[in-house]
């Protein structure tokens, strides 16, 4: 199919959606080179892998956190490595996430790198991938409640290592669908698992708020946090939204959705709370909205695979338009950009979508989709680190530093700037939309920005897959439905 042909609807859409977006721009240039800006660490995906030398995990099983480390840092068993292979095997597992030499080594690299900074965020997915499996490898006839301790214990660990980056930055963290004592993508409410977790977690919320994050975090792994100082009157509202993604099951493995419902409604009762004491909001979560890029681009664009069970989430976020300032997922792995636009009629919080403030009628918000740390694709570990307008919560520009390899001796530098590649004068809705335009007009992908993009995409490749299917990713952008994706890629049918 000619391109040209594909995308002169949607050009013309972008275009529309660049007219009204540019009006909030000049504003957004301004505040930005007159304040000073607040520096942010953005993390996700570390999939911490503490089987990676399987003679130590009776060792972990049976020690206590605070021993971990001691146990993780002696020398490799000597036959660490054929283990390992082993139970990767056994376990049909692809790719290798982050052991602790890896761990270590990025943990430093980060210190190093993204010193000053206000606070850090970490977007889920602490845990490594084929958890279950990996522990029945070492413990055939395990009993379920030990497997749930040992996961417990592993997120704890986690934990406690992200919160050792910079002492004094207060450190805020997501759970993604690997974080769960009964299964990848199963949750209970009034989990354990939450309990167990919960107070590590929260030990990053002033004294005052912590005992409602706590009950909050305990009944459905979400809370709420104000941004600290200099960040004016701005809450980070952090997500557990495997309650809303395809395929979520409860730990009895049935569907089950009064998770989802009752974090819906939490917040739809913040984002309220919000608007009306003008604060700005911070969203953070695991699982992106919209459509799957890798597991749609492979298949046909008529039947998109969607990473939520539902659009309410995208239509919460979106009916909040006037106060949500950024959002931040992770889970694909990849270094991604996103707009979420009102394309439906009412937000599930039960207003009907409203106007940004400043933003002249464009109900949209700017998503930031976090690149990992695990290596578990063939990338190079990433991470991030924002500049932030203390006064509006925007981000005005964001840097990422990516290792040379996925080995613990990969060195790190600097891979780029968002606003020296893609030539926008800021992270906000406005600059993202105009930018994701730009893209939707330039379906060669020829454009400097364009093949900056796909370079960044996937950290150490240079060739993503996304660089032959590129027009179709743009529509994965901004098109959060499955049926507005389809009438983006192939508005002629399948």
């Amino acid at each position: 199919m000619n391109h040209c042909v594909r995308w002169s609807s949607a050009a013309v859409c972008a275009a529309l959606f660049y007219c009204m977006a540019s009006a909030a721009a000049p504003a957004l240039m301004d505040a930005q080179t007159s304040r000073k800006t607040v520096s942010a660490l953005l993390i996700s995906d570390v999939h911490f892998e503490p089987f990676w030398d399987p003679d130590k995990v009776p060792q972990l099983n049976s020690a206590p956190v605070s021993e971990w480390k001691n146990i993780l840092s002696s020398a490799a068993s000597a036959d660490q490595a054929q283990k390992f292979a082993d139970m990767q095997q056994k376990c049909h597992a692809r790719g290798e996430d982050t052991p602790y030499p890896l761990l270590a080594s990025s943990l430093k690299a980060i210190r190093a790198h993204s010193g000053g900074i206000g606070f850090a965020t970490v977007s889920g997915d602490l845990i490594a991938h084929y958890f279950d499996c990996k522990y029945g490898y070492v413990f055939p006839n395990y009993a379920k409640s030990d497997y749930t301790a040992f996961v417990e214990k592993t997120t704890s660990f986690v934990v406690s290592e992200l919160e050792s980056i910079h002492p004094k930055a207060p450190v805020f963290i997501a759970l993604g669908n690997n974080d769960s004592g009964c299964g990848d993508y199963q949750l209970d409410e009034s989990s354990p698992y939450f309990a167990a977790i919960g107070k590590g977690i929260t030990d990053a919320v002033p004294a005052a708020l912590r005992k409602d994050a706590l009950a909050s975090f305990s009944k459905g792994g979400y809370y709420s946090v104000p941004l600290p100082s200099p960040v004016q009157r701005t809450r980070l509202l952090v997500l557990d939204d495997i309650f809303m993604a395809d395929g979520y099951t409860n730990c009895a493995g049935t569907s089950d959705p009064a998770g989802a419902a009752d974090e819906l409604k939490w917040l739809g009762d913040q984002l309220n709370e919000a608007r009306a004491k003008r604060e700005h909001v911070w969203v953070m979560a695991h699982v992106p909205t919209g459509v799957d890029p890798y597991g749609t681009l492979h298949g046909t664009c008529g039947n998109p695979t969607m990473f939520q069970g539902s659009e309410e989430l995208a239509d919460a976020l979106t009916g909040a338009s006037d106060v949500v300032r950024v959002v931040l997922f992770a889970h694909t792995h990849m270094d991604e950009i996103k707009v979420l636009t009102a394309q439906n009629a009412t937000s599930s919080s039960g207003g009907a979508s409203r106007r940004a403030a400043g933003n002249e009628g464009l109900n949209a918000v700017a998503v930031k989709v976090l690149p990992s740390i695990s290596p578990v694709n063939g990338n190079n570990p990433t991470f991030t680190l924002a500049e932030i307008d203390p006064a509006t919560a925007e981000i005005v520009d964001y840097r990422v530093y990516a290792a040379s390899d996925a080995t613990p001796a990969g060195t790190w530098a600097r891979e780029y700037d968002y606003r020296s590649s893609y030539g926008q004068p800021s992270f906000s809705a406005a600059s993202v939309a105009q930018l994701i335009a730009d893209f939707a007009k330039d379906s060669s992908a020829s454009s400097k920005a364009s093949q900056n993009y796909i370079q960044h995409y996937e950290a150490g490749k240079k060739t993503p897959y996304i660089a032959s299917q590129w027009p179709e990713y743009v529509c994965t952008m901004a098109q959060d439905s499955a049926s507005g994706f389809a009438k983006c890629a192939c508005p002629s049918g399948p």
